[in-house]
């Protein structure tokens, strides 16, 4: 089984959270595990007048999604950073060219799930992912989250991210804070409880 996450991240917290996720996923036996970042869409010189030069050029060889790969997953885990609550404008702008995988239904039955990162604790991580959950289910997804059961979300001990909608990290006002132990191991989890629902799915015929 193929599993497949694509993702953005300006700065680079969103690609800790998604290697971790991805860790988590290999986790699993039989488990193919793919990192594709979504098309950027700001010239370079609106990049470097933000500071995030030095991150994009960590993450070049991290090759480019194209919506024919997400046809071709078994189970897909995007990752965004949250922009007013909602997903940055390059994973919108690429989900919104998925109307042929929409039309032929390509992806439903398939695995869907979602992890985000904020600035702040309040910054809208939550519905962010809730609001992503909206345009999986029109493509007929299985929505996964990520469950209680991953003990981490119980902590009070400090400032974390992590709900049972997906795993989720806070970055700070200037970007200061990089992902904690606990926003880690809780996208490790959901990579790993991706990836064996794929498993309990596979082969299963919609229709």
């Amino acid at each position: 089984m193929k599993i497949l996450l694509v993702y953005y991240s300006m700065y680079g917290h969103i690609y800790e959270m998604v290697k971790a996720a991805a860790e988590g996923a290999r986790g699993v036996p039989g488990a193919e595990v793919v990192i594709k970042r979504v098309p950027e869409t700001l010239p370079a010189e609106v990049l470097g007048k933000m500071g995030a030069l030095d991150a994009q050029k960590a993450q070049a060889a991290v090759p480019v999604c194209a919506t024919e790969d997400l046809a071709a997953a078994d189970a897909i885990i995007f990752a965004t950073p949250t922009r007013f609550g909602n997903m940055c404008g390059q994973m919108r702008q690429f989900l919104d060219a998925t109307g042929g995988l929409w039309v032929s239904g390509a992806l439903v039955g398939k695995v869907g799930s979602v992890m985000a990162g904020s600035a702040t604790q309040h910054g809208g991580q939550e519905s962010t992912i809730l609001s992503f959950h909206t345009t999986l289910l029109h493509h007929g997804m299985v929505i996964a989250g990520l469950p209680y059961t991953y003990q981490g979300q119980m902590d009070i001990k400090e400032i974390t991210g992590g709900s049972p909608y997906g795993a989720s990290t806070i970055a700070g006002g200037q970007g200061e804070r990089n992902p904690g132990k606990n926003e880690l191991d809780g996208a490790r989890y959901q990579g790993r409880y991706v990836a064996r629902l794929a498993e309990r799915l596979a082969g299963f015929k919609i229709g």
